[in-house]
């Protein structure tokens, strides 16, 4: 199988007896998203590479609509591992996952979504798709987020079956009525200002 790991040379931050990918564990060396976000769309005034993360930050009023940075390529099975931070633990955002664009002039998607936000956290969201797909366990997020601090997020998708992890505790693990394959997209929700910080991402494609 081949691995992928965004942004080579960050190192990770230790979260207790969470296991993670390490970049030896990724001899390729290629990078998910490059810093010119080659390979990915959306509204890119929005997005940034800094030191090395992916950040997304509304204007200072916040926005109207939910937007997301989409990747051009569709992916079916893989895993998908990273560090996230919702700056002053403020904001809602969260990761797409077998979607697509249906707005290309706000890049809005629809399909599933791992949440990250308020007692979301955690949770498969239907974006455009139904509405929740499966809640976390509130008591079980507030006892593991890390509210105003990075938090390790890890998502496994294959065939119909959707595992996601927050901070090491499994926060959803059940079949879903998915979508063969599609993007993968990072969300700025409607609302704010917010800043969403992504880093440490590591991706495992486990499709053919």
């Amino acid at each position: 199988m081949r691995y992928t790991v965004l942004f080579l040379g960050v190192a990770m931050l230790a979260l207790g007896a969470v296991a993670s990918y390490s970049p030896a564990d990724t001899p390729s060396g290629e990078a998910f998203v490059s810093k010119d976000l080659k390979g990915w769309v959306g509204l890119k005034e929005y997005w940034r590479v800094e030191d090395g993360a992916l950040v997304g930050a509304t204007a200072p009023k916040g926005l109207t609509f939910n937007t997301f940075l989409c990747s051009e390529k569709k992916y079916s099975d893989f895993e998908l591992k990273f560090q996230v931070r919702l700056k002053g633990g403020q904001g809602n955002s969260g990761v797409q996952i077998r979607s697509e664009v249906f707005d290309n002039k706000h890049f809005a998607v629809k399909g599933p979504q791992c949440d990250m936000g308020d007692v979301f956290w955690g949770s498969l969201y239907g974006e455009h798709f139904g509405g929740m797909m499966k809640q976390a366990d509130p008591k079980l997020v507030t006892k593991v987020l890390r509210k105003d601090d990075f938090n390790h997020y890890e998502i496994r998708c294959v065939g119909k079956h959707v595992t996601i992890r927050l901070n090491g505790e499994t926060t959803v693990d059940s079949d879903f009525k998915m979508p063969a394959e599609g993007t993968i997209a990072w969300q700025l929700h409607a609302g704010g200002p917010m800043e969403v910080t992504f880093k440490n991402i590591h991706f495992k494609n486990l499709g053919k």
